[in-house]
C-alpha cells in the first residue's frame, strides 16, 4: 500500500534536520576544494575570511529584513554585545586560527581534529545541563557509546593509513595544494584552540536563539560583525594592497561561494537545526564531511584513499548513528506537541524550574 501524503509529510518533517545537515556537509566539502584552489592561486586566508563574510552579510540582509520583520525582537545593547562575542567565537577568531593552523600542520590532521568538536560539545552540553545523559537507559548508553565510537573512528583515520586503494583512472580535476611549512606544536595549539572556540560557539548559539529567535537576522548579524572583526585583524597581518585585489578568477568565485553558501546558507541551516535539535546534533555531522572530502578527493581529484580512512569512516558512521538514535529517543519522550523545538523545550524547562522555586 502506497504511503499517504500525510505520512510522507510527517516523515519529511522528522528527517528534515538530518537532510539539511547532510546537505550542509556536502556544501562544506565542495568549499574545501574551492578554497584549496584559491589559496594555491595566492589568496590570503585572512583576506578570504573577511571577504566571504562581507558577501554573506550583503546576501542575507535583504532576506532577514523582509522575511523576519515581525519575528525579529528589538536589538538591545546587551544582545548586540552577545552577538559580537558569538561572531568572534564562530567567525573571526575561530576561522582565522583554523586557516592559520593549516600552514603549520596538514589538512588531514586539521580535518580530523575538527571532528572532536562533537565530543567537546557533547561533554560541555552535559555539564551545562543542556543535554541529558542517563547511562541507565539504552538511549543514554547509545549517545555515550556513539561519541566514543566516533572519536575512535576519527583516531583511526588520523593515525592509521594502511594500504592505498588503487585509482583506476586519472584525476578529473587538477588541484595542486600549497606546500606545508610544518611547525607541529604551533599548528596543533591553533587547531585545538579553534576546536574549543567552535564548540563554545555551538553551545552559545542555543542560548542566544532563545532571546533572538530570528535565524536569518542572527546569521546576517554574525556575518557582518565577524567580517568587520576579521577585517581589522587582516589589516594588521596583511599590509600589501595587492592581497586585497580580486579578478574574475577562482579567488573571486571561491569567495562568492564561501560567502553565499558557506557563511550564509549553511550558518542559517545550522542555526535552524540547533533550534530544532540542539548543538550536539549539529556537531555530530562534522565527521560526515571528512568522509565526503576523502571520497570526493579519491574519485574527482585522484588523491590516494587509504584503508585506514575507509575503516575509520565506517566506524564514524556507526558512532554517528548511535548518537542520533539516542537523541531521537529523547525527542520522542520530550517533544510530543508537533512543531516543538530544542530551544522551546529548554525554555520550558527553565520556566518550570522557575515556577517550582517560586
Amino acid at each position: 500500500m502506497a504511503p499517504s501524503m500525510t505520512q510522507i509529510r510527517r516523515t519529511y518533517r522528522r528527517f528534515k534536520p538530518h537532510l539539511l545537515m547532510t546537505m550542509a556537509q556536502l556544501g562544506y566539502t565542495i568549499l574545501y576544494f574551492i578554497t584549496e584552489a584559491s589559496f594555491d592561486q595566492g589568496l590570503n586566508p585572512h583576506v578570504f575570511v573577511t571577504y566571504r563574510h562581507i558577501v554573506a552579510a550583503l546576501v542575507m540582509w535583504p532576506f532577514a529584513y523582509f522575511l523576519e520583520r515581525k519575528l525579529r525582537p528589538k536589538l538591545t545593547w546587551a544582545l548586540f554585545l552577545e552577538i559580537c562575542v558569538l561572531s568572534l567565537l564562530g567567525v573571526s577568531l575561530t576561522l582565522n586560527m583554523y586557516f592559520a593552523s593549516l600552514k603549520y600542520t596538514s589538512p588531514t590532521f586539521v580535518a580530523s581534529m575538527i571532528n572532536t568538536i562533537a565530543a567537546v560539545t557533547f561533554v560541555t552540553a552535559i555539564l551545562l545541563r543542556m543535554e541529558r545523559l542517563d547511562l541507565g537507559s539504552p538511549k543514554g548508553v547509545a549517545k555515550a557509546a556513539g561519541t566514543v565510537v566516533s572519536l575512535a573512528g576519527v583516531t583511526t583515520m588520523t593515525l592509521y593509513k594502511g594500504p592505498a586503494m588503487k585509482n583506476f583512472y586519472g584525476p578529473l580535476i587538477q588541484i595542486h595544494g600549497n606546500s606545508i611549512h610544518e611547525n607541529w606544536l604551533k599548528g596543533s595549539l591553533l587547531t585545538v584552540a579553534s576546536c574549543i572556540t567552535w564548540s563554545i560557539w555551538y553551545i552559545m548559539q542555543a542560548t542566544t536563539l532563545r532571546r533572538y529567535p530570528a535565524q536569518l537576522s542572527l546569521t546576517a548579524w554574525m556575518c557582518f560583525v565577524g567580517g568587520a572583526q576579521s577585517a581589522i585583524f587582516a589589516a594588521f597581518v596583511e599590509h600589501k594592497p595587492a592581497a586585497w585585489k580580486l579578478g574574475f578568477d577562482v579567488k573571486l568565485w571561491s569567495i562568492l561561494y564561501a560567502g553565499i553558501v558557506g557563511s550564509g546558507l549553511i550558518i542559517y541551516i545550522k542555526l535552524w537545526c540547533t533550534k530544532e535539535k540542539g548543538p550536539v546534533f549539529v556537531t555530530m555531522f562534522n565527521p560526515l564531511g571528512t568522509i565526503m572530502v576523502a571520497v570526493l578527493a579519491y574519485f574527482a581529484f585522484g588523491e590516494r584513499l587509504f584503508l585506514g580512512s575507509i575503516i575509520g569512516g565506517i566506524v564514524v558512521a556507526i558512532g554517528l548513528y548511535l548518537v542520533l538514535w539516542g537523541k531521537e529517543r529523547d525527542q520522542e519522550k520530550d517533544m510530543t506537541p508537533e512543531g516543538a523545538s530544542f530551544v522551546a523545550s529548554e525554555t520550558g524547562k527553565e520556566e518550570t524550574s522557575t515556577l517550582s522555586r517560586a
